[in-house]
């Protein structure tokens, strides 16, 4: 989960919008620009063209989460050549959208304005929608298909052609030593619900390290991946109901398919969502979790590994507690990075993940039967010897 991070400052209200278009417009007459999504970590906008053109979509890339935005601009080139050359190849039987990066007058893929701030232009995927919560089985087939396809795309994109935008995403015992520092600056007394998280991280610490300590070993290799992929970053065709694209392609990165495998299924599988009050009564449904698994593997077996599959159930459970624990350091150190609404705002986000995470391990047993269920059929059919 990356949208929620905060911004030092709103764009300003004078600039010039329709000037900074018109860089990624060929003599075509803007016709109106509005707001586009609610995503806080760029700034976006849909740009209406005149004369029946298709409207685009441009961005201001947030240079403080993101440094080396030329880097972010590379990888997006990179995915887009590649996804497009292996549709070409090999065409899907249904309708899958890869976003086109427009280019400058000047023929760059980004544009500077004299503020200094960082703009790109994208193409609009129309008669589109997205959902913060599945809204049935069949939601949630087509969330774990499109997950998936993107996969799919990349697995012979070699991960070292990729640079790594965000250092140290998802590298859960990273977050836990901010943890342990946030907890040593706090100067009060702890509330109960803050020693309730206390004692969850307490009892699951040392087991942190397992997709680290797997990838150092050599058991799961680093792929291409899209780094966020939360069910709301995953485009569904209004008509049809179908996965149709993958969004916010700031985080593709090298990784491990786990971290977008855990991280799909913790925002898919809480029917409550990660905005709840009701913290007490998050649970994670695992028949949604098979729905989205069954789409998944229907387009992303063909590249898995079998031992890639041994570690689908650790990277359920790590990812959902890793974002409790981001969310709980952040609560820790007074709320300076993920933004809030409310007091107290990450730790109940916090309970929220932890709760979920609770849930996940107490139905370990169900989950790993799916998995090895799935694991026995698709490396069947393969080739693979499970």
């Amino acid at each position: 989960m990356l949208f929620e991070a905060k911004l030092s400052a709103p764009l300003s209200q004078t600039s010039d919008l329709t000037h900074i278009a018109q860089q990624f417009t060929r003599h075509t007459t803007i016709r109106d620009i509005r707001p586009l999504g609610g995503g806080n970590i760029n700034d976006t906008y849909l740009v209406d063209l005149a004369d029946a053109e298709q409207p685009f979509v441009l961005q201001r890339i947030n240079t403080q989460v993101f440094p080396h935005p030329h880097r972010v601009m590379d990888n997006l080139c990179q995915f887009v050549s590649h996804a497009r050359q292996r549709l070409q190849k090999t065409p899907l039987n249904r309708r899958w959208e890869v976003p086109t990066v427009l280019r400058t007058r000047n023929d760059q893929h980004h544009w500077i304005d004299r503020q200094g701030r960082v703009w790109r232009g994208l193409s609009f995927v129309g008669d589109t929608t997205t959902f913060n919560t599945i809204q049935s089985q069949n939601h949630a087939v087509e969330i774990g298909y499109g997950l998936g396809c993107f996969h799919s795309l990349l697995s012979d994109l070699p991960a070292v052609h990729l640079a790594d935008t965000l250092p140290g995403f998802h590298i859960t015992p990273n977050y836990l030593r901010q943890y342990d520092a946030d907890l040593a600056k706090k100067d009060t007394t702890l509330s109960p619900d803050e020693r309730r998280c206390c004692a969850t991280v307490a009892a699951h610490r040392e087991r942190l390290s397992v997709l680290e300590a797997a990838k150092a070993k050599g058991h799961l290799p680093l792929r291409s991946i899209h780094g966020d992929p939360k069910i709301n970053n995953i485009l569904i065709d209004t008509t049809t109901g179908q996965a149709a694209s993958l969004i916010d392609l700031d985080t593709v990165k090298p990784g491990l398919v786990h971290y977008d495998i855990g991280d799909c299924l913790r925002s898919s599988c809480n029917l409550l969502g990660e905005e709840t009050q009701q913290w007490q009564s998050v649970t994670f449904d695992v028949e949604l979790c098979a729905a989205v698994l069954q789409g998944y593997l229907a387009s992303a077996s063909d590249f898995l590994d079998t031992v890639e599959y041994d570690y689908i159930y650790d990277a359920i459970w790590l990812i959902t507690f890793e974002l409790g624990l981001r969310f709980f350091s952040d609560h820790l150190a007074g709320d300076i990075y993920f933004k809030t609404q409310r007091p107290l705002h990450n730790l109940q986000r916090a309970l929220v993940q932890f709760q979920l995470a609770d849930s996940i391990i107490a139905q370990k047993q169900p989950i790993q039967r799916l998995i090895d269920g799935l694991k026995a059929n698709y490396c069947s059919e393969s080739g693979w010897a499970a």
